[in-house]
């Protein structure tokens, strides 16, 4: 059952993945980002709350949020900053590139924390993990070859060094989710809902000192109700990812992998929806990218 949530998560963050594009097309990417983080709070806020008024009442249920210690909450500052290091690359690239670009580099995240498991916990990888670490890079190296057609060049392009750069946070963000809840044993709903509350805080923040004094010289605000969905396909895809690793027999390294089977949902939207280009290499680009989860997925059993 637990594979099964782990494939419903990946279809969710694929429609986010969209819902992202469809909100910072032409839009002001700062501004997004902060009520995204704003309405994932929004989402949580009365969670913790009853959990706080009536404990005995919510504990009964999946969506009880135990009272964290400070040492706790020292440890969520953090994820929130790693997570919104890798959100803010990847929302500004994801505004200046193409969907169907952006999306296969970012699923190829769990490449990069596969190798970081290897350094810092110090598993091994296997046959079929090294298949699909050369695979992924022969799927990056392709893709490369896509986007100069589209007049992209990846070594000297700054969106991509921004994707590349929210792939790196986002495979340290989740090498830190391990640690934080088998090492430490913090509880997942702890972690999902306080790491928001501080999201909105650090953005808040960038959101005064950088965008708003500089507003009428940027690309202008425009609402979208593409934004609030936003929130809401993250928040129930993180829901069900982290019920999923609830489950004592989960794989964290397969869930990783399975829920980045959500990039074919964004590159069939931005072949339908947004009408990029070149589809037909980029599909061979991100077979060789699926491929390469797949061996990995094989490489974890």
């Amino acid at each position: 059952m637990w594979l099964l949530y782990a494939f419903v998560s990946a279809g969710l963050l694929g429609v986010y993945d969209v819902f992202k594009k469809m909100a910072l097309n032409k839009n002001a990417v700062i501004p997004v980002l902060l009520l995204n983080t704003v309405f994932c709070s929004l989402i949580f806020l009365p969670l913790v709350v009853g959990s706080y008024l009536m404990p005995d009442v919510m504990n009964k249920t999946m969506f009880y949020i135990p009272i964290p210690n400070k040492e706790a909450h020292l440890y969520i500052i953090l994820k929130s900053f790693i997570v919104l290091s890798s959100w803010m690359s990847a929302y500004f690239a994801l505004k200046h590139l193409p969907i169907t670009l952006a999306s296969p580099i970012k699923a190829s995240q769990p490449i990069l924390t596969l190798i970081g498991a290897m350094f810092i916990f110090g598993e091994r990888l296997n046959a079929y993990q090294w298949i699909g670490v050369l695979c992924s890079l022969v799927g990056f190296f392709m893709l490369s070859k896509s986007g100069k057609k589209e007049g992209i060049t990846f070594s000297h392009n700054k969106w991509i060094w921004c994707i590349v750069f929210a792939t790196i946070t986002g495979a340290i963000s989740g090498l830190y989710d391990k640690y934080l809840m088998q090492r430490l044993l913090l509880d997942r709903m702890i972690v999902q809902s306080w790491y928001n509350f501080y999201q909105v805080a650090m953005m808040g923040l960038v959101f005064l000192i950088i965008w708003w004094p500089k507003r009428k010289h940027n690309t202008p605000f425009q609402w979208r109700w593409s934004i609030p969905l936003i929130s809401i396909f993250l928040s129930i895809a993180d829901f069900v990812y982290f019920y999923a690793l609830s489950n004592p027999d989960a794989l964290i390294s397969v869930v990783s992998l399975v829920r980045r089977s959500g990039v074919v949902v964004s590159f069939i939207a931005g072949w339908l929806f947004f009408k990029e280009k070149n589809i037909k290499q980029k599909s061979i680009d991100l077979i060789l990218v699926l491929i390469a989860m797949i061996f990995l997925y094989f490489g974890t059993k």
